[in-house]
């Protein structure tokens, strides 16, 4: 079975997520004698007891507000999530888990199983164990391959269990905690979406503490971090779509938004670093393109920053994070300028053959022409290009204080050297460019030079969750196929019929597998004496479970009965007496069991719209099928697969 990490391994991120559980269970608490110090202090007319109320409350409201900030400066912690390597690399914001609590379902399950299955609860009781060692294992994921398996197992398990236990009308009874992952604010629901969602959450969470650790000094460390956040995106993202109303702030549209957008950002990051990496000559137009490509980082870092200074999210989101993304946008801006002044002033001045393309790259690279002398000249006359260069590297040099001050406005960021050291070197390269590019004869005035044109050669993309490549088998099988046996059907209790054979066999039709289905009766025939009605669902025969068996099967038990008759188990669906109803039914259950086929949260209704009786034998005929049989075999007819016994 599967294992999440081991809680007591005291590796710094699990210590990492001990403080945030106990931070939680603190804000847990005094959140309850806060609401029951507002409801004393509602319902009290005496001064007296309201002033102690009233200072009790405000002691409570300090505490928690010391809580929240505990908690934040733990948000902020991303030093933990990176790697280890001796290279420099400007820290990624990862985001902790959801923690939840635990969760006893022996009971409500069993109980279930009895009144609405009919079948022995503790019959089920492995099970049932099972399913919760599975959801304590999810709650300590690895930070791995194998950890967001075991994430999308639990995950793909839940569609099961929504299946069978959770029908459309009454709810089971449980209550599903999860705390928020940047407030730890504690919030409960019935709904199995609420539980999904979290799961889908903490995907998306992990994948971000996947991306911060990759080394991103080599192609490798890049590329994964690059599909890391991606993927990280696309979980988000999925959420947001396919969950609404939920009960915390961490997965509110607004919320979830702002960490698409935060992800996107982090993906162009990577992708400005890859192509530093990969594009090691130093020629004109491949500094161009750096100053672009950072000029693209720029642009959707101030688009994040945008996002997390809106009224919903403002008071939510850590301030080390809107000041993180603040101060990249600056530097990834004075980086553009920095980029343009070397490739103006580092790069031999365009010969005639390379004219043409210089002077076409430089036509889309400032948002604004520069002023001055036309484009041929400039690319032509080193002074010129000397000029434009130093008004570069002006606004370069303005833009990495810019950062460095933003920096220094927020304390937990000022604990981070690896952030300081990233700054302070930028800083002071622009400044010894500057300084030997300046002639002290210089008498013109440094112009003002205009922005880069944003342009990237990797769009990032949001990578939607793939849930189908964790298989998982249903761990609630054996209360028979998910087509028949679901929360959502009633069927009547299980009938057992003796019959005989008769001159001309038994006297009804079947059909299908997984249950077979009895398609038709002959009147006046034994089946129909024994009161077996059509749409009725074969359940067992003389005692062997045939909830899952073949057509054949079931065929060949029937057969081999002998003079003293077969008895047979059936139930009835309620609702689908008659014989259209059977055929409706069985059309409208046929989003077959098994394995998820699809990611979509509620489009698991594959052949729901189509009437006719022919989808009866695709969906129930599994095994080969003879050459001659065609689909468009009448309701009445006796198809391959639908045999007279």
């Amino acid at each position: 079975s599967q294992q999440g990490c081991d809680p007591f391994a005291q590796t710094q991120r699990s210590k990492l997520q001990h403080r945030r559980a106990r931070i939680n269970q603190q804000i847990n608490k005094e959140m309850r004698m806060r609401a029951g110090a507002e409801n004393l202090f509602r319902a009290t007319s005496n001064h007296k007891v309201k002033e102690t109320v009233a200072l009790e409350l405000s002691y409570v409201n300090s505490n928690l507000q010391l809580l929240k900030e505990e908690l934040e400066e733990l948000n902020s912690c991303m030093d933990v999530y990176q790697n280890d390597s001796e290279s420099i690399s400007v820290p990624m914001i990862p985001l902790g888990l959801k923690e939840t609590k635990e969760l006893d379902l022996l009971v409500p399950l069993k109980d279930f199983i009895s009144e609405h299955y009919g079948e022995e609860g503790i019959l089920f009781e492995k099970e049932i164990k099972e399913f919760m060692e599975l959801r304590q294992a999810m709650r300590t994921p690895s930070r791995n391959e194998a950890g967001l398996e075991l994430l999308m197992e639990y995950y793909n398990q839940l569609y099961f269990l929504d299946s069978r236990f959770f029908p459309p009308s009454k709810s089971l009874g449980v209550f599903f905690h999860w705390y928020d992952s940047l407030t730890g604010v504690p919030s409960h629901q019935r709904a199995l979406a609420f539980e999904k969602g979290s799961v889908l959450f903490n995907i998306g969470a992990l994948h971000t503490q996947i991306g911060a650790r990759q080394d991103r000094a080599s192609l490798p460390g890049l590329n994964q971090a690059i599909d890391a956040f991606q993927k990280a995106a696309g979980a988000f993202n999925y959420l947001k779509e396919n969950f609404s109303n939920a009960p915390s702030l961490d997965m509110s549209a607004a919320s979830l938004n702002m960490l698409v957008r935060l992800m996107i950002a982090q993906v162009q990051e990577c992708v400005f670093e890859k192509v530093t990496l990969l594009r090691a000559q130093k020629d004109f137009l491949t500094r161009l393109q750096l100053a672009q490509e950072a000029a693209r980082v720029e642009d959707v870092y101030s688009l994040v920053h945008q996002t997390m200074t809106q009224a919903h999210v403002k008071d939510y989101v850590p301030f080390s994070w809107t000041t993180m993304v603040q101060v990249k946008s600056e530097h990834f801006k004075a980086l553009s300028h920095y980029f343009a002044a070397i490739a103006l002033c580092d790069c031999p001045a365009a010969s005639d053959a390379e004219l043409p393309e210089h002077e076409k790259a430089f036509l889309q690279f400032h948002v604004t022409m520069p002023e001055g002398p036309s484009l041929r000249i400039l690319l032509q006359d080193p002074e010129e290009r000397r000029k434009l260069g130093k008004a570069h590297l002006k606004k370069a040099i303005m833009k990495h204080e810019e950062a460095m001050r933003i920096h220094g406005l927020c304390k937990i960021l000022r604990k981070m050297d690896i952030l300081q050291e990233v700054l302070s070197f930028a800083h002071k390269r622009s400044l010894s460019k500057y300084s030997e590019i300046d002639h002290e004869e210089d008498f013109f005035e440094t112009g003002d030079a205009p922005d880069i044109h944003p342009k990237t050669h990797q769009k990032p993309e949001i990578k939607s969750p793939n849930f189908s490549q964790v298989k998982v088998t249903d761990l609630f099988h054996r209360l028979g196929p998910l087509s028949v046996f679901s929360a959502k059907n009633k069927w009547y209790p299980a009938r057992r019929v003796h019959l005989m054979r008769g001159e001309n066999g038994f006297g009804f039709t079947l059909r299908g597998d997984s249950p077979v289905l009895i398609a038709g009766v002959i009147p006046g025939g034994c089946a129909a004496e024994a009161g077996l009605k059509e749409g009725d669902y074969i359940i067992s025969v003389n005692g062997k479970d045939c909830k899952w068996s073949k057509h054949a099967e079931v065929v060949q038990l029937l057969k081999s009965t002998g003079e003293e008759g077969v008895e047979i188990g059936v139930i009835t669906l309620q609702g689908s007496e008659g014989p259209k109803a059977a055929e409706k039914k069985a059309v409208a259950m046929s989003s077959g069991s098994g394995l998820l086929k699809s990611n979509k949260e509620n489009s698991r209704k594959s052949l729901m719209n189509s009437k006719s009786a022919s989808t009866l034998l695709i969906w129930n005929k599994k095994s080969k099928r003879s050459k001659n049989s065609t689909y468009s075999v009448p309701f009445t007819a006796v198809g391959d697969n639908e045999a007279m016994y």
